[in-house]
């Protein structure tokens, strides 16, 4: 667990957010567009995008846990259908395809009841041609972001950014190949939890979601 001189670094995602926005304002001028991972990367990214006068929209990712694992992610999906696997994890604990295509099923039609209730609060944004600015709060073993990257490049758009406040050096150098510019604050060494750098890390809720979707777009 990481020790910090005076507390952890962020004192909650807004916070996080508007130190993180300060590292992507050069972005400014090229009018670019800002999506959140739900649901903790929306408050960070609605100061990114409140800074940069640009859209904020959300794009959702969610992890595949592992049998009697949830919290082992064996990949991610993303809306789009985009699913990234970690082959090798998958083969080494012997879960068998059909256990992966049946969590595929059950995350994507998570993802597909989570867009009907964000679209009501502005989650849709169009980003062909445009810099896109994916946002979460902090990349572990970065493999939602991974997922949310694959969804992103499909939209079109002619630059991709991934951003978070704290990231893992090991994560950061994979990401780092997928994108054209990853920005992180922090990069530790020894992470621990995504929690221990917030001094408040709150789950946030759909409908706070949605109000930060809705304050954006106004």
């Amino acid at each position: 667990m990481p020790g910090f001189f005076g507390g952890p670094p962020f004192r909650n995602r807004r916070d996080a957010g508007r130190k993180l926005a300060e590292k992507l304002l050069a972005y400014r001028g090229e009018s670019p567009v800002v999506f959140g991972l739900p649901r903790g990367g929306v408050p960070v990214a609605y100061e990114v995008a409140e800074a940069l006068a640009a859209p904020l929209g959300v794009i959702i990712a969610r992890k595949l846990g592992a049998p009697d694992q949830p919290e082992l992610g064996i990949g991610a999906v993303a809306q789009g259908g985009k699913r990234v696997l970690n082959t090798r994890l998958a083969a080494h604990i012997g879960i068998p395809e059909e256990y992966i295509e049946r969590i595929t099923r059950r995350e994507m039609a998570e993802i597909s009841a989570s867009e009907t209730r964000f679209a009501a609060g502005g989650g849709t944004v169009d980003a062909r041609g445009k810099t896109a600015i994916l946002v979460d709060d902090g990349l572990a073993t970065g493999v939602t972001a991974r997922a949310a990257i694959l969804a992103a490049k499909a939209m079109g758009p002619g630059k991709t950014i991934l951003a978070a406040p704290v990231c893992a050096p090991q994560t950061s150098r994979l990401l780092r190949r997928e994108v054209d510019k990853l920005v992180c604050l922090e990069s530790p060494e020894e992470l621990g939890a995504i929690g221990f750098w917030y001094r408040n890390f709150e789950q946030v809720s759909d409908e706070e979601v949605i109000a930060l979707l809705e304050a954006a777009r106004r």
